[in-house]
């Protein structure tokens, strides 16, 4: 909470000095042209005397100062014409180029190279905000695909699979075979469905959740041991080996989210390390947080995949091979940022993946 009003204060502050700095070019500017319009008067007037194009009439004490005024206003009002464009053209160009954000073309963007500073830092603001749009409507639109294939695949599987035993119900071509793994797909299918389900209403619930409630002290090392013994099948079926290397640690959290996010990771480790490989868990307290440690033995991940893994429904297998849809990671970053935990992610080729999180202390 205080970091977070720290950076307001610092936001507020940088506004108002760049209205400041904008007022203060604003006034420079202003009094760059009367003192222009006044020199060019003077200067015109004593060349024009100089030349005896003025007569001696002119420069009664009456007529004099109204000479001069017309004459710096006439000036002035075309050096504010010429000079005012430093400030209306660029303007000018963010109208034109909000109103193609608003059309939905988040590809425009603006030159920031302008005379006033102040109206560089508006450009480089609204390009900031353009590359924003532009990635949220990728991401929009990737998100609408993946979801689409990730329902309409299993539910185009079923629905085959289920029309070919019905019509075997009539013609009997079918062998016992066939049926069993006809059957074992549509189940197999329909489990995935129901994964993504509860997946999705789990991430819509903690995406939809401020607040953590339900904390309760447990003993932090005791529940990796528990997700651990809960993944058994996983890990023999793949003769993964696991190390656990844990310290003794009372924790202060909603038990049941953290609880989640080992479930995932540790899964996620399973699951891409190489058969017969192995799967280290750390715990430890490292300079006032609380690390845990996930590495596995996979083939690792290249720089693309490391920069989307946490996105929803992104797969670096996009022959959907394996098991998942997406989600699994998408849900650890959520639960993280709910603790106020950093996830960081490295990984080599050919030397696997570590997943480290680091939590706050708890609060008591």
């Amino acid at each position: 909470m205080n970091d977070s009003m720290k950076d307001r204060t610092r936001e507020t502050k940088k506004r108002m000095h760049s209205l400041r700095s904008l007022r203060t070019a604003y006034t420079l500017l202003v009094l760059l042209i009367l003192v222009s319009a006044g020199l060019i008067t003077a200067s015109v007037y004593i060349i024009l005397y100089s030349l005896d194009f003025i007569p001696p009439s002119a420069l009664t004490p009456l007529k004099l100062p109204v000479i001069v005024i017309i004459s710096c206003m006439l000036f002035g009002t075309l050096l504010a014409v010429f000079v005012g464009k430093l400030f209306i053209n660029p303007l000018r160009r963010l109208i034109a180029a909000n109103e193609e954000i608003r059309q939905g073309n988040f590809k425009v963007r603006l030159s920031e190279q302008t005379v006033i500073g102040e109206l560089n830092n508006l450009m480089r603001s609204f390009n900031s905000m353009a590359d924003e749009l532009e990635a949220t409507e990728l991401f929009r639109n990737d998100f609408i695909n993946s979801f689409s294939h990730e329902f309409k695949t299993p539910i185009v599987s079923i629905r085959g699979f289920a029309r070919q035993l019905q019509r075997d119900n009539e013609k009997h071509t079918l062998t016992d075979a066939q049926r069993r793994e006809y059957t074992d797909i549509i189940a197999y299918e329909a489990d995935r469905l129901a994964r993504l389900s509860s997946n999705i209403l789990t991430l819509t619930k903690f995406e939809n959740q401020q607040i953590v409630t339900d904390k309760t002290e447990f003993y932090l090392d005791e529940q990796i041991r528990r997700t651990v013994l809960l993944l058994e099948k996983q890990w023999t079926a793949r003769e993964v080996t696991i190390e656990l290397k844990l310290e003794e640690i009372r924790y202060n959290f909603n038990e049941e989210m953290l609880a989640q996010m080992w479930l995932n990771l540790l899964g996620n480790a399973i699951k891409f390390s190489h058969i017969g490989g192995t799967v280290l868990v750390r715990c430890r307290k490292k300079n006032g947080f609380i690390r845990v440690d996930i590495s596995d033995s996979g083939e690792g991940m290249e720089e693309e995949t490391l920069h989307r893994i946490f996105d929803k429904f992104y797969q670096s297998d996009s022959s959907h091979k394996s098991e998942g849809n997406g989600l699994g990671l998408a849900i650890v970053k959520r639960i993280a940022e709910l603790a106020n935990a950093e996830i960081t992610v490295k990984s080599e080729a050919g030397k696997g993946t570590t997943f480290s999180v680091s939590l706050p202390p708890a609060v008591e």
